[in-house]
């Protein structure tokens, strides 16, 4: 314990919440050095969908490393890479009905944001991108200037420019129409809107707050791009690859977008991958124009196939997923009716949690959350959002274990916050 203190850097963030070390962990539990056991809603901040070491997965992986698979690629053509997108195209893209062409970045989510940006500049010759509040699209120079946060813009160092942000579904109340405004805004000559090259947008708001945009919404926003010829980039990093209950979590709002960010639990074990889909017609990319060293993880290639093919063919994993969403909305919300006015149930799937009206509680409830063996996050723009980000294979034990350690974590410090106040 002792050398992450003194020599990894303050940067570090999980650590400070979770001081404890890890050695192992399965499907949805991790368990330290001395044995102990903790209940894992954080998955790897959602980049564990199919739980940690997947026997599946761990089988497909140990086979490839153990037959000398290419490991780096480059951009290389392998047939670890030539299996995944024939699995991707076969099982994800043409069941859809969505033609993209792929390009694989550099192993970050930010790294397919920065690339997805660049092309709608590139595509639309203006340099200019609309992103939303509370949105968050990476830390990297590009990327942040297109996340609202405030901490994460005053990490960079430098002026940040050419994003102008707009109202996010909701952000100015229900009967607010934040698309009418853009529109006006968009439309106005005079509005200080300098037409833009895209919008990038969060079809859920992990890090935002768990702030879940309606179909209507999104359609609309849709439309919109589409009246005034913009691009729209559907950032899916963390919502996607079934965390919502379908595979992109655009599908439900029967849009198409231009371009959509992937990256996250596309490998299924946590290994870093990041893919850029985008309609033919925008493939105007010189050779080389964008790359990076690691953008052929073959062994992710691995991986992401075996979780495909596995969970993907059919509609069996999907109805699992949204049968579990179910149960745990209902065991959030039961938490929440204890304490009206308090608390209240947002988010959408399995990627759902509460929002407290006081923020200071938050801290403290997944602080005594973890000392019972629980281990969630906080997100929002005043940690005041207690974000579920569980393995999709957890099992409804112990989605009703977790939801349960959380309800008595809730439950001791509002007791605690009414004996202080009075």
């Amino acid at each position: 314990m002792e050398i992450f203190k003194s020599t990894e850097s303050e940067v570090r963030v999980y650590s400070r919440a979770f001081p404890v070390v890890f050695n192992r962990a399965k499907n949805a539990h991790l368990y330290t050095e001395d044995g102990k056991q903790y209940l894992d809603f954080l998955a790897g901040a959602g980049s564990l969908n199919y739980g940690h070491n997947n026997d599946i997965l761990k089988k497909a992986l140990l086979e490839y490393v153990e037959a000398d698979g290419v490991s780096q690629g480059l951009d290389l053509f392998t047939t670890a890479k030539q299996d995944f997108m024939e699995s991707y195209k076969k099982n994800i893209l043409q069941p859809r009905g969505l033609n993209y062409k792929m390009q694989f970045t550099g192993p970050t989510g930010t790294n397919c944001v920065e690339a997805a940006m660049k092309l709608a500049r590139k595509v639309k010759g203006r340099t200019n991108i609309i992103s939303f509040t509370n949105g968050f699209h990476g830390v990297t120079a590009g990327a942040v200037a297109a996340t609202g946060n405030k901490h994460h813009r005053g990490g960079v160092g430098v002026p940040l420019g050419n994003v102008d942000f707009m109202f996010y579904d909701g952000y100015l109340g229900e009967d607010v129409d934040s698309l009418a405004i853009m529109d006006k805004m968009l439309s106005d000559s005079s509005s200080g809107i300098e037409l833009p090259a895209a919008v990038i947008v969060e079809a859920v708001q992990g890090e935002g707050g768990l702030n879940a945009a309606r179909a209507e919404w999104l359609k609309g926003l849709s439309e919109l791009c589409e009246k005034h010829d913009i691009l729209l980039i559907l950032d899916d990093i963390q919502a996607g690859n079934g965390r919502t209950g379908e595979f992109f979590s655009f599908e439900f709002a029967g849009i198409k977008p231009d371009i959509v960010t992937v990256s996250k639990s596309l490998s299924g074990y946590g290994l870093p991958m990041a893919l850029v889909l985008f309609k033919p017609e925008l493939d105007i990319w010189e050779s080389g124009e964008h790359n990076g060293t690691f953008r052929g993880n073959n062994m992710a290639f691995v991986t992401a196939r075996a979780a495909i093919d596995t969970y993907w063919k059919d509609d069996e994993f999907a109805n699992s997923v949204k049968a579990k969403s179910k149960l745990l909305g209902e065991e959030l919300q039961a938490i929440c009716d204890k304490y009206p006015g308090e608390f209240k149930v947002k988010g959408r799937g399995l990627m759902r949690g509460i929002e407290a009206a006081n923020p200071e509680v938050t801290g403290p409830i997944t602080k005594l959350a973890f000392e019972k063996g629980l281990i969630i996050e906080t997100s929002g723009p005043n940690d005041e959002v207690i974000k579920c980000l569980m393995p999709l294979t957890t099992s409804e034990d112990d989605l009703r274990l977790g939801a349960k350690l959380l309800g008595e974590s809730v439950a001791e410090v509002m007791q605690k916050s009414v004996s202080e106040a009075s």
